[in-house]
């Protein structure tokens, strides 16, 4: 559509909507072409029609915005990251509604790996053989660190976001703040500088590295190799919490942890009271539920106990009843049967000794003679005409002898 101006006089004046759209229209008119750059700050999401990125130059800079419909760019399934080196074949545009200049790409090509990226990747490899990624040498973060270093860059909004997650979730958490340059030249030094001074503070049980988005080169200091072996090295464990998800600095690799960004940083290094406070509810239900289940169970067991023991006093009472009962009755019946008995031993005894008493002898025709006071056994030493005694069975005699016969 053909752009007409305004005419004030013999002036033409064309708007900025018309102006914008005749550049729009010219441009449109010049050819296809391949331009050859490194791919920086490569944008997708599956919610958008087209993938955003910017073709740079490796040897002075210069950038230029560019664009490809989604669905082309996932068909060519190159799999592409910040860094690479490309060809793109295409025609620059202008958006008229905002008069942004920008690469209108019909394919890309890749060309090889930037400068920068390859020497990462050469870092990368020389790093893993030294065993700094390894997961084994990886530590736990504490759960409830008594002080926080947060090494960041000054007023940055990384800063402001692990600070305000650290507070928000968990307000008796104590953080140092050491701010240094973040990219740029001197940031690596700056980096490695600040890590070391906040590992050595009082009671510092782990370090948040943060920073936030930014372009493949704001983030090549924290892959520099001073960065990353610092992070290795770093007495305490270190949470990497650099540039958006889709970012990978080497430090990443190295750090204890990696946080997506500084907001999920502050949520991995101290835990949330209400959450804390959730548990804690939820253990003394759980403590005071065990509680009451053991009361039971012990008051189960002590009532078991003491209806056993009930039972076994009250059989162990009529035991004893009985045996007093017994016992009693023995005891009646024990003076009656020891009289009978003695009486019974007195009658054998009795018995015994009738049948042994000279009594016995004389009532069987026996007699006892006596002389002298003495009872005779023979007639040695009787005389004639001396008198004798004679007992009988019944009654006696007195007697003189007449004559002695041996």
């Amino acid at each position: 559509m053909k752009v007409e101006p305004l005419l004030y006089g013999d002036r033409k004046v064309y708007s900025v909507a018309g102006f914008n759209r005749g550049v729009a229209d010219w441009l449109a008119r010049l050819p296809t072409l391949w331009i050859e750059g490194e791919v920086t700050e490569l944008r997708r999401h599956d919610r958008w029609a087209s993938v955003f990125f910017t073709l740079k130059d490796p040897a002075d800079g210069a950038c230029v915005p560019a664009s490809l419909p989604r669905r082309a760019f996932d068909a060519l399934g190159l799999g592409l990251k910040d860094g690479e080196r490309v060809h793109v074949y295409g025609r620059p545009e202008l958006y008229a509604v905002k008069g942004e200049l920008r690469l209108r790409v019909l394919t890309i090509e890749r060309f090889g790996l930037g400068a920068h990226l390859a020497a990462i990747e050469r870092l990368k490899a020389a790093l893993a053989a030294d065993g700094l990624f390894d997961d084994a040498r990886k530590r736990a973060l504490p759960r409830f660190p008594r002080r926080i270093g947060l090494v960041t860059g000054n007023d940055a909004a990384a800063k402001r976001d692990v600070l305000t997650t650290v507070t928000a979730r968990f307000p008796a958490a104590r953080i140092l703040v050491a701010e240094t340059l973040v990219q740029g030249p001197r940031a690596a030094a700056g980096i490695v500088a600040a890590l070391e001074s906040v590992a050595r503070e009082d009671e510092i049980d782990v370090v948040v590295l943060a920073r936030g988005g930014g372009s493949f080169d704001d983030l090549l200091p924290f892959s520099d190799e001073r960065v990353v072996r610092a992070v290795a090295t770093c007495p305490v464990p270190v949470v990497s919490a650099v540039g958006h998800e889709q970012d990978t600095p080497l430090c990443d690799l190295a750090a204890d942890a990696r946080a997506s960004t500084p907001t999920a940083a502050g949520k991995l290094v101290v835990p949330d009271l209400a959450e804390l406070r959730g548990e804690l509810a939820r253990a003394q239900t759980s403590l005071a539920r065990c509680v009451r289940r053991a009361f039971g169970r012990d008051r189960d067991v002590l009532r078991r106990a003491h209806d056993s023991l009930e039972r076994g006093a009250r059989r162990a009472l009529e035991r004893d009843a009985d045996r007093l009962v017994s016992l009693r009755d023995r005891l009646r019946r024990g003076p009656a049967l020891l009289v009978e008995r003695r009486r019974a031993g007195v009658e054998r005894t009795g018995a015994r000794l009738a049948a042994l008493s000279p009594r016995a002898t004389l009532e069987r025709g026996y007699a006892i003679v006596r002389a002298r006071d003495e009872i005779l056994r023979s007639s040695a030493g009787l005389s004639p005409g001396e008198r004798i005694e004679v007992e009988l069975a019944a009654g006696g005699l007195g007697a003189v002898v007449e004559d002695v016969r041996e």
